[in-house]
């Protein structure tokens, strides 16, 4: 008994006999998983020191197994496994919380970031969110290619909490961000969000079959009823958790408890005017003397095949009158930063340029901006002001300030909204005002007149925040071929932050 009593304290001290090398592996690691938890704040997940300590040191629980085996076949399988969970583990926490790679999919930010650029997006900037969704398979956003299955499991779903970050959202930061309203889509038709569809369809039966007044709240009785019914056309109707939400990349103008106002294309805060990035541009028309654009000078100007027109005066005569452009000579059509708008002022054959008016893009029944149906009359050049809600602060509860804050309060807060006969309840309790729980951001692109930003969904809330992009890795114009320009180098590395 002695004996053996003598050899098991043998073979456990054994186990501690490592070279140096290897217990400077193991305190190394040790102490990076301890500063990573004590980053998360969740002290429970110390339990697992132990682990670790194991995998390096004692070795009791039989890691590498499978190196033993007399099977070849089994060693050759287990080693890729081996590598194939290693490198799945790695990338899922750092997807999670570090880095994450971005696409620009939309000319939204153009000419800030093109389409084309491929991002790496720094979860730590404003820091990263502790996994809502926590059963998710890394590098997948939402659905695996090509099988177009969820990626995720729904439950169970954690509580918002976001770790210590290096910096905090900044006014014009560039911010990646989980799409608001994309908290419900159709499957068929995942490019537009639900509540607009949803509104432009009932919008429509009120107006065309019904022939009666619309109002917001029958808009979207009516065309939830259409949406669901017509699969052949919306498909399945999904719910995505928060974090699984389309990422979207826009400029941040409006920081929590600013008031915002556009007129005329102007951004204001506050009351005052806010100073435009030189990659802000705006919709023209060009009209000429006769002479053409030359593709070399559209090229230089950085404008993409999908946003250059040059227009049919015959389909387009009308128009032309009711902008003041003369018909009978070429008129183009695409977006102009400033610096590219002065270039075609004292440019030779160019003979008028006229911004694209509002109206072109305004529905002639209801409202074509957020809020749907809130009864603003809000435009895209001309919108608000409107107040962006900080955390702490209160708003009064009114047929004023309920169809811009209705979606906040119960989509975002996660509470039970109602009015009963012109009384407010929240959770079934009359109210006369909300307070906020958390910060709320007003996004918006650089490309102003093709951008679907926060004038068409409102507002980001804090926990939709993803991250603030950091560098363009790499760049492609799908405009050009391989051999032709297709990869950008001249934008390799280029600073994505601003």
């Amino acid at each position: 008994m002695t004996n053996e009593t003598n050899k098991n304290k043998t073979d456990f001290a054994s186990r501690f006999n490592k070279p140096r090398k290897q217990w400077i592996k193991a305190i190394f690691w040790c102490l990076i998983y301890i500063l990573f938890v004590i980053w998360l704040g969740n002290f429970w997940w110390l339990l697992m020191l132990p682990v670790i300590f194991d995998a390096f040191i004692t070795k009791f629980i039989p890691w590498t197994w499978w190196k033993n085996s007399k099977s070849k076949a089994v060693r050759a399988v287990m080693s890729w496994v081996d590598a194939i969970v290693f490198a799945l583990i790695a990338v899922y926490l750092i997807n999670n919380y570090l880095f994450q790679n971005y696409q620009i999919p939309t000319s939204s930010l153009e000419k800030t970031l093109l389409v084309g650029d491929f991002l790496a997006v720094s979860k730590a900037a404003y820091g990263p969110r502790v996994p809502m969704t926590p059963f998710s398979f890394p590098l997948v956003q939402n659905t695996f290619p090509i099988i177009d299955k969820k990626s995720y499991l729904e439950k169970p779903q954690v509580k918002y909490r976001r770790l210590k970050g290096l910096d905090t959202i900044e006014r014009n930061d560039i911010v990646v961000f989980n799409f608001p309203a994309g908290d419900t889509i159709v499957f068929k038709k995942q490019n537009v969000d639900y509540y607009s569809i949803c509104y432009e369809e009932g919008l429509s039966y009120m107006v065309n079959v019904l022939k009666q007044e619309p109002t917001a709240d029958l808009c979207y009785k009516y065309g939830r009823e259409i949406v669901a019914a017509n699969t052949a056309v919306y498909g399945e109707i999904m719910y995505r958790p928060v974090d699984r939400r389309e990422n979207y990349v826009k400029r941040c103008v409006g920081l929590p408890g600013d008031t915002l106002s556009i007129v005329n294309n102007q951004v204001y805060i506050d009351g005052k005017a806010l100073e435009n990035f030189p990659g802000v541009q705006f919709n023209y028309f060009i009209q000429t003397d006769g002479t053409r654009l030359s593709k070399a000078l559209i090229d230089e100007m950085q404008i993409s095949n999908e946003d250059y027109f040059e227009l049919n005066t015959a389909n387009s005569y009308g128009l032309l009158q009711r902008l003041g452009l003369n018909p009978n000579y070429p008129v183009y059509y695409f977006p102009l930063t400033q610096a590219n708008y002065n270039r075609l002022q004292n440019t030779s054959g160019v003979t008028k340029l006229v911004i694209e008016p509002d109206w072109m893009v305004t529905t002639p029944v209801g409202d074509s901006m957020y809020p749907l149906g809130g009864g603003k009359g809000w435009t895209r050049d001309n919108y608000g002001p409107i107040f962006i809600p900080k955390k702490g602060s209160t708003i009064a509860l009114n047929a004023d300030t309920y169809p811009i804050y209705e979606r906040c309060i119960r989509n975002y807060e996660g509470n039970k909204l109602e009015v009963r006969n012109g009384q407010y309840y929240i959770n079934d309790k009359p109210a006369t005002s909300y307070t906020f729980q958390m910060d709320y951001y007003w996004m918006m692109g650089d490309n102003r007149h093709k951008s679907a930003d926060s004038r068409s969904w409102g507002f980001v809330p804090e926990d939709h925040i993803v991250g603030r992009p950091m560098f363009v890795w790499l760049s492609l114009n799908k405009d050009k071929t391989l051999f032709g320009g297709k990869i950008r180098f001249d934008r390799f590395f280029k600073n994505a932050r601003r």
